[in-house]
């Protein structure tokens, strides 16, 4: 059954044996791991966690049922942590562990976004023993809000509402990377919930996700602007400062799906100026507005399809293995930037 912001959080806080299931989905995965960790916390510090994924329950659709029957070894609390690259690989399992006389262990499943009309999506939706929640990535004064909240966790106090609307416009919507750029500044002025410290636009200046050292959108503009030879370059100087693999597949994929939204209104029939002007155009980021009118000539609706595919399976690729290393994710950033160099 679907939970709205408020319910699943209380039912992760304090999980009942009615639930044997919770489904966390949509396409904020770092909000759906930001809700899974409440169950952590709400199980303690000495329960055991179970981790399974879909490609294991599609082999032993048991597994899941069986795993949350059981006892620990040591007779403390257990959970399960679920990862779905593929839902319906897991499916048989999830109708096991809902039709077993007894659980007692909860499950927390992961999972990007699922088809609305996906089996899995429905078949969870139906249930009473399944609590679901779509996450997606906080927008405008929420995401203003998250960026001043998760700061205080760390110590940090924002100096003004524009420090956290810059921190949040960083990260675009990202939880982890927001994290992530958060306890970089922590570190830096020396903060702690027992020590806070003020973050101001100069500790941004100097340290931020925005600065020139960890910016990732020149990678970016490589990409879909149709510049491949500068891609191993950008790859290699964001990877000498921690950034690689999931963050910078989804900065790509962000301004792909920016692009995928204007180049349908100019499909419809608007200029590429008119389209700039107002809507999600009017929403970019002045520095960017060239750069993004300028690829909005590159790229077709029916290329623009392709590159998200292409980017959202190396995504699933690189949870689901672990595996698909940097020059993996390299070839598939060339791969894309050939595809708006041929139509320059």
């Amino acid at each position: 059954m679907k939970a709205n912001k408020g319910q699943i959080e209380r039912a992760l806080d304090a999980p009942s044996t009615d639930i044997r299931l919770f489904l966390l989905h949509g396409p904020d995965e770092s909000g759906s791991r930001a809700l899974a960790e409440r169950l952590e916390r709400a199980m303690g510090p000495e329960a055991e966690r179970i981790e399974l994924d879909s490609a294991t329950l599609k082999g032993d659709p048991a597994r899941l049922a069986d795993e949350a029957a059981s006892i620990s070894l040591f007779g403390g609390a257990r959970h399960i942590r679920l990862t779905l690259a593929n839902a319906d690989d897991a499916l048989p399992a999830v109708q096991a562990l809902v039709e077993a006389p007894q659980a007692g262990n909860p499950v927390v499943a992961i999972a990007g976004t699922l088809r609305a009309t996906g089996a899995f999506l429905k078949y969870a939706l139906d249930q009473q023993a399944i609590l679901a929640f779509a996450s997606y990535a906080p927008e405008g004064q929420d995401a203003d809000r998250l960026a001043a909240a998760m700061a205080r966790d760390e110590g940090l106090r924002i100096a003004s509402n524009d420090v956290a609307r810059r921190l949040a416009a960083a990260a675009g919507g990202d939880r982890a990377i927001l994290a992530q750029e958060i306890r970089k500044f922590a570190l830096y002025l020396d903060a702690a919930p027992e020590r806070p410290a003020e973050l101001d636009h100069a500790a941004i200046d100097a340290l931020g996700a925005d600065a020139d050292e960890g910016d990732m959108g020149r990678l970016v503009d490589a990409v879909m602007g149709g510049n491949p030879d500068r891609v191993g370059g950008e790859l290699a100087r964001l990877a000498a400062v921690g950034i690689e693999g999931i963050p910078l597949i989804r900065a790509v994929l962000k301004r792909a799906l920016l692009l995928a939204q204007l180049r349908s209104d100019v499909d419809q029939g608007s200029s590429v100026d008119a389209v700039m002007a107002s809507g999600a155009g009017k929403a970019v980021f002045w520095k960017e507005k060239a750069t993004v009118q300028r690829q909005i000539g590159l790229w077709r609706s029916d290329r623009l399809a392709i590159a998200l595919t292409r980017l959202l399976d190396a995504e699933r690729a690189v949870k689901a293995s672990g595996t698909l290393g940097a020059v993996a994710v390299e070839s598939e950033f060339i791969a894309i930037s050939r595809a708006a160099a041929r139509a320059r």
